[in-house]
């Protein structure tokens, strides 16, 4: 599976709320910019992957999921290159006052700039709830000494990380081979070096999804996402049957905005896949809770 230029668009409909007869949701995979990052990111995207169907200031993000019955959003950024991360942190957290309560941000540093320690204490101090990184964009080895270093400062934060280290979706356009830096294996040695960091890997750990959910199954601070890995937009080699995973462990989310199908699709499929009720309460929003620290309660 590799991003390619002029990947498809699915033009289904969108409805105005999230489905009716599910729990409450949170979005634990939703992603703000300012709006020069995210203009640069929509390009990225048209050249490189997909058209992304919802291209809206930051606000227009929250507001947008917040208005349509999401009871919760956590809110990411990443950091593309070294000397931005204070400007994306600050942003942040003015973007989570602006929803009073209703978003959780979490900070973002590039791996290995100077003093990234310092950066991420600071944006916990300022309220962030965790650290979001992206090996395909940073370019980031989840094994070595800096690495280490952030792992720890959450530790001690008592923060959660969220590391996009499945290898897929790659593309020729990163600067790094996501084959080379990432895989389960990697995951599983940070998984045992810091056995009480919770760690979340997006998308179930897209192409390595069966030794993702064999790992959730023995490590107690390993969760996953759902992000797009539901939404068969993706080919899968793998069964994905969401009944048979450990369940306190799967977190939904959406991607939101850079999708190239309705905001709701997947919310949509998690409803037809009859999946017991306590089960997608757990998916949609209880797991999120724990992971996260969130104060939100159905």
């Amino acid at each position: 599976m590799m991003l390619k230029p002029h990947m498809p668009s699915i033009d289904d409909q969108e409805d105005g709320m999230v489905p009716p007869g599910l729990p409450a949701v949170i979005d634990a995979h939703v992603h703000i910019f300012p709006r020069s990052i995210f203009s640069a990111i929509w390009k990225w995207f048209d050249e490189n992957g997909w058209h992304i169907r919802y291209q809206m200031t930051s606000s227009e993000v929250l507001g947008f999921l917040l208005s349509h019955g999401v009871k919760h959003v956590v809110a990411f950024q990443y950091a593309h290159k070294p000397g931005i991360a204070r400007m994306l942190n600050t942003y942040m957290a003015a973007k989570c006052r602006e929803f009073h309560g209703r978003v959780t941000g979490l900070a973002t540093v590039f791996p290995g700039e100077d003093d990234a320690e310092r950066l991420l204490q600071e944006a916990f101090d300022s309220g962030l709830g965790g650290l979001k990184l992206h090996a395909h964009v940073q370019c980031f080895d989840m094994n070595n000494d800096d690495m280490h270093r952030l792992y720890e400062c959450c530790r001690v934060n008592k923060k959660p990380v969220v590391m996009h280290i499945g290898r897929e979706p790659k593309s020729p356009a990163y600067r790094c081979d996501p084959y080379q830096l990432c895989s389960a294996r990697k995951c599983e040695q940070v998984l045992q070096d810091f056995p009480d960091l919770k760690i979340c890997v997006p998308h179930l750990g897209m192409d390595e999804t069966a030794a993702y959910k064999k790992m959730s199954e023995k490590y107690d601070n390993l969760w996953l996402d759902t992000t797009m890995a539901l939404a068969e937009y993706f080919p899968v080699k793998d069964v994905i049957d969401l009944r048979h995973y450990r369940t306190d462990r799967i977190m939904y989310g959406s991607d939101f905005p850079n999708i190239p199908y309705a905001w709701d699709r997947e919310l949509k499929l998690l409803k037809a896949k009859n999946i017991p009720a306590t089960v997608l309460e757990e998916i949609l929003h209880k797991n999120a809770m724990a992971f996260f620290s969130l104060p939100f309660a159905s």
